[in-house]
């Protein structure tokens, strides 16, 4: 490993850690305490979900307790509207303009930021203790301010963290940011897991099969994650130089999943939102339906499954094109064998990519849900699922690829070099 790659590796590693020390940062005029203690009255329900992709940081009310979601959320937002508008979509393509396309991001960022902020403060203000005391323990207009102040400051902090890691470290920022939250709260899983098995409340061989089901989940990720469709491309004017009687053949990758793993980002933040809400009413038909939209629930599950199949169709259509694809291969001189260029090239594309978005839904749905059906049929008192496991795996993945195709561009580097 060259020193490059090396103090790449160091600086994500460090803003990792700085990413850590913020999440034990809390917001001015908080009891930490109480906060402690109603989400660990509330770890089985959506609010327990959110604190778990945080990396525990929503219990603490941290500054950062909002995570990254108000930046993904506005990402999201500009790739609808770039969609829809073509001069947005153009805009993105090219390089002047996507410096003004991500300062939007940027400022949509605040704007979402800042309303989430007010409304966890306000609604801090009506949460009290075992014993009676307020989460809020100064004036509330004061507090409101500076939680708004404070929450803005450190979500502005996780997207510069993200852009930072991207740019001069390895990987993709934002993502790892999320993949550090879930791993930071791996520990405190398995020292739970082990004290269930000290009390006796879950058996030896419940806990072998539990980790075989994590095993047999992380394998069916990757090898789905690594599969592609490749499609044969043949150029006509492009030859080898050791054989220029034979055409040089190459292909489009297409992968089974194409929507990654905002498909189950996606169902979760819809899912979870009127959960969170319906909590805070004591009517009982508000508190049925709160509880059919607990994560511990098989509704609730079942609603997952739907929804992630619908986002991972709705995603794959806006970050794939088989028109550009079909336009590019045009300009370049190549062709699919057997296909006409064009028309029939883009719909040939689409048609195979469709069917592959097919199984890839049906993928997300299963693994965001299945390992939690089948973890509950044992009876376990805690809860897991599969959304958690995909995202530290593809991140995972994507890294070693990175650091990989570092490994190599350093390699050819030293070699030309040398002169060889």
């Amino acid at each position: 490993m060259n020193k490059a790659l090396t103090t790449k590796i160091l600086i994500t590693l460090g803003f990792i850690f700085a990413y850590r020390v913020l999440a034990y940062v809390p917001v001015p005029g908080v009891d930490v305490s109480v906060i402690k203690d109603f989400f660990d009255s509330n770890a089985s329900n959506a609010l327990g979900l959110a604190n778990m992709f945080s990396g525990n940081a929503v219990e603490r009310l941290s500054i950062i307790s909002l995570g990254i979601m108000p930046y993904i959320t506005a990402s999201i937002i500009m790739e609808l509207l770039a969609a829809t508008f073509p001069a947005l979509g153009q805009m993105k393509k090219e390089r002047d303009g996507m410096q003004k396309y991500m300062q939007i991001i940027r400022y949509t960022t605040i704007v979402i930021t800042v309303i989430q902020a007010i409304g966890v403060s306000v609604g801090l203000q009506s949460l009290t203790g075992k014993s009676g005391q307020s989460a809020v323990m100064i004036d509330p207009n004061m507090f409101i301010l500076l939680a708004v102040i404070s929450m803005l400051a450190g979500t502005m902090l996780l997207m510069w963290i993200g852009e930072q890691i991207t740019q001069k470290g390895i990987g993709n920022g934002i993502s790892l940011i999320i993949f550090a939250g879930i791993v930071s709260g791996i520990p405190s899983a398995i020292g739970g897991s082990v004290d269930l098995l000290n009390s006796g409340e879950l058996s030896f061989p419940t806990m072998l099969a539990i980790l075989a089901i994590i095993l047999l989940t992380i394998g069916f990720i990757i090898y789905v994650e690594l599969g592609e469709r490749r499609i044969p491309i043949s150029y006509q004017k492009k030859v080898m130089m050791q054989n220029q009687n034979k055409r040089v053949m190459n292909y489009v990758p297409i992968k089974v999943n194409l929507a990654g793993v905002i498909p189950p980002i996606f169902a979760s933040a819809v899912l979870m939102f009127p959960s969170t809400v319906l909590q805070a009413s004591d009517n009982p038909t508000v508190q049925f339906i709160a509880d059919l939209l607990n994560p511990n629930g098989y509704f609730f599950n079942f609603l997952m499954f739907i929804f992630v199949i619908f986002f991972a169709y709705f995603y794959a259509s806006i970050v794939f094109s088989a028109k550009d694809i079909a336009d590019n291969l045009k300009k370049q001189g190549g062709f699919i064998p057997g296909v006409r260029a064009g028309v029939h090239t883009k719909e040939f594309i689409n048609d195979t990519a469709s069917k592959l978005t097919l199984f890839g839904s049906i993928y997300l749905g299963l693994i965001s849900t299945l390992p939690w059906v089948l973890v509950k049929g044992m009876g376990v008192p805690f809860y897991f699922g599969g959304t958690a496991v995909l995202i530290v795996v593809q991140v995972a993945l994507d890294t070693m690829r990175k650091v990989e195709a570092q490994m190599y561009m350093n390699k050819y580097d030293n070699m030309g070099s040398v002169g060889l």
